[in-house]
């Protein structure tokens, strides 16, 4: 099925945005400037533009090294900007329709986390959706918050959590008019899309900050058929992962404001927890992929989105997998959904989504995004080809005739609703003990447990342990998934409050 563009144009806020400032990169103009001039460093870092560590330059290459360079006032510094990074941060607001914008070196967890801190202190409620990333729940243990979760409803067949319903939220709304904020997913990991403009608008009405993960939602930003992106919205606060669909590098991010938000007290927030020694790297990759995405992120996300669609009607032409995508949306738990993710359920083949992925790795030399119980995901963005998208489908079409076997004993579900006894802030500060997981039913969890990625914990501080969320953890652990979180690196013990 082909993606076309619309006839009603580039989206909104593309239209408002000033191209001929688009072309210029701040940050990057200013690191090739410093290159040319060939200064005597007698700072930090202490390779010295890569003399005193020639085995990393050889990795990385002399212009690389020569640029992993410390914050100097030609260049800026990301603690308090006034030059170069402030101006590159003001053409990424333009670029993504924000009012404000900040390059954020710690990943999309320090942009989360400084959104959650910001709306949220110690005793406030924030209502969200369980199936968040970890470091959502990492963010409640730093500040305090309580959580108020909007269980969200689970696929039947292919077992992954939904989205946010408008009722439920107005339910907990109404349950809690006492509440800050209201996090919301969007996308999720698998692409599943919330009616973020009617949460948006209702939690504004309740005076409720929205603040949304948008760690996979770069690319919504660029192409008016995608899903609406937070800031159209009208939401808050948004986190938005560049270095996964936007092109920068691993571990650099952008934090997105709206005209709502006291940007001098975020400014505060950011500098409780981002580093004083910024990468320069990162700060130029964002640059430069901001610039990219200005001036041609609309027709490589046409790219993309038609890249997917084409993935998805051939793996489900090979048969027994499912590679779901529009045909989900139902108006309310899958109120939209992202196409570029190439999400496919693998376990009517007989095999986990796991068990595919590590085929794929092994056997193919293809590396996808995950595999948990029951999907992987392919994560298809604007570097790649057609030919490699020919490849996976040809290698999932010989794992299936190769692979294929019985369905039953397989486990179905990927989420787990979890009962919640305690703030995750109380349950982590608490005393605890250590007990053989198998006789831990009844407990109250003091650690994290889930498989990363897609690092949505299976148990969180202050969760009730089930017998059948114990089944599920063993489970995942025996068909290869990655497991993290807790403390015993067998995961044959579990940190339990004390009764």
């Amino acid at each position: 099925m082909a993606f076309l563009p619309s006839l009603k144009g580039i989206s909104c806020h593309k239209n408002l945005m000033n191209i001929e400032k688009q072309k210029s990169a701040p940050v990057y103009e200013a690191l090739e400037h410093f290159r040319k001039q060939r200064v005597v460093p007698f700072d930090v870092p202490g390779h010295k533009r890569g003399r005193g560590n020639p085995e990393l330059v050889k990795l990385l290459g002399e212009q690389c090294v020569s640029l992993d360079v410390n914050s100097m006032k030609p260049l800026d510094n990301l603690c308090h900007p006034v030059s170069v990074i402030y101006e590159a941060e003001q053409l990424a607001a333009d670029a993504f329709g924000a009012s404000n914008a900040y390059f954020m070196v710690g990943g999309t967890t320090s942009s989360v986390q400084s959104m959650i801190l910001t709306a949220c202190k110690a005793g406030d409620k924030i209502i969200l959706p369980r199936n968040v990333h970890k470091s959502v729940i990492n963010a409640l243990v730093l500040c305090g918050a309580e959580p108020v979760y909007v269980n969200p409803e689970v696929d039947s067949h292919i077992g992954i959590a939904l989205g946010m319903e408008i009722s439920q939220v107005e339910k907990a709304i109404l349950a809690n008019p006492d509440a800050t904020a209201i996090f919301v997913n969007n996308p999720t990991y698998y692409g599943i899309c919330s009616d973020l403009r009617s949460i948006v608008k209702l939690a504004h009405s309740h005076g409720i900050q929205v603040l949304v993960d948008e760690a996979h939602g770069t690319h919504l930003y660029f192409h008016e058929n995608l899903p609406v992106s937070a800031m159209e919205a009208g939401a808050d606060m948004s986190a938005v992962s560049m270095h996964k669909s936007g092109g920068s590098l691993t571990q650099s991010s952008l934090l997105l404001l709206n005209h709502t938000v006291n940007t001098r007290y975020v400014e505060q927030i950011i500098n409780l927890t981002q580093t004083t020694s910024a990468s320069y790297l990162l700060l130029s990759s964002l640059d430069i992929s901001r610039r990219n995405l200005a001036l041609r992120g609309h027709k490589s996300f046409e790219k993309v989105a038609s890249m997917a669609e084409y993935a998805r009607e051939e793996i489900n032409s090979v048969g027994g997998y499912y590679a779901y995508g529009k045909d989900l949306v139902n108006g309310s738990s899958i109120f939209d959904y992202d196409v570029t993710k190439l999400s496919i359920y693998t376990r009517d083949i007989g095999l986990t989504g796991i068990e595919v992925y590590d085929l794929l790795r092994d056997e193919y030399d293809i590396q996808i995004e995950f595999g948990d119980i029951g999907n992987i995901l392919a994560y298809i963005s604007i570097g790649d080809r057609i030919q490699d998208i020919e490849r996976l489908v040809g290698a999932l079409e010989d794992i299936k005739r190769l692979y294929t076997r019985d369905i039953s004993g397989l486990h179905s579900a990927e989420y787990i609703t979890p009962l919640v006894a305690t703030t995750p802030q109380k349950a982590f500060y608490s005393e605890k003990e250590f007990i053989p997981i198998r006789e831990t039913a009844g407990r109250i969890c003091g650690e994290f447990v889930m498989c990363y990625p897609p690092g949505i914990p299976i148990l969180a501080p202050g969760e009730m342990i089930t017998k059948e969320i114990i089944e599920h953890i063993l489970y995942s652990k025996e068909k290869g998934c990655s497991m993290q979180g807790f403390e015993d690196s067998n995961l044959e013990y579990l940190n339990v409050l004390k009764n």
